[in-house]
């Protein structure tokens, strides 16, 4: 099956590759769902969400001479949904202006109750994150990104990344405890 899915996949790429509108659209169709999964992690609502993952495409169709077949497609598109997020986050300035945080003093409870959530749980009380605690906390712990990374890609110190990162712990934490009493 999975031989079959790769050659489904190496087909619509080499359609896409051709701007066969066609293989477009079932490619589109084949990943819509998770594409929009991943741009509601960085998005605060749907319409957002939905821009998101149609730039991303448009960004897919123009770059899909790229794509390494040997690659998972799944990986790649998930690099750039979240790439397109960001990029439509600090377009339309919904991030706050970051300040240098690294004289703000933070307790890193980390192994208490935010270790004993389970994802769903996570996924839950993300939405009621202010949006860049949400943003760092996903690309930290979601994504794997290091603070350096998320530094460069959020254009913010990395101490600042780290301190993002503690307080969308902190209030993960509160949020459980105050959803479950």
């Amino acid at each position: 099956m999975a031989d079959r899915n790769h050659e489904n996949l190496e087909s619509l790429v080499s359609g896409c590759i051709q701007k066969d509108q066609r293989a477009q659209e079932k490619l589109y169709k084949m990943y819509f769902g998770y594409a929009l999964s991943v741009a509601l992690l960085y998005c605060n609502d749907r319409n957002c969400a939905m821009a998101v993952v149609n730039d991303s495409f448009i960004k897919i169709f123009s770059q899909i001479k790229r794509f390494d077949l040997q690659m998972s497609f799944k990986v790649w598109l998930r690099k750039i949904v979240i790439n397109t997020a960001l990029d439509q986050l600090r377009k339309e300035k919904r991030n706050p202006r970051f300040d240098q945080a690294e004289n703000l003093a933070t307790e890193d409870l980390s192994a208490g109750i935010t270790a004993k959530l389970q994802a769903r749980d996570i996924e839950a009380l993300l939405d009621y994150l202010p949006h860049i605690l949400k943003t760092i906390f996903c690309l930290y712990e979601i994504e794997g990104y290091s603070h350096g990374e998320i530094s460069r890609l959020m254009n913010i110190p990395e101490s600042s990344s780290r301190v993002y990162l503690t307080r969308a712990r902190k209030n993960l934490r509160e949020l459980y405890l105050l959803n479950n009493k």
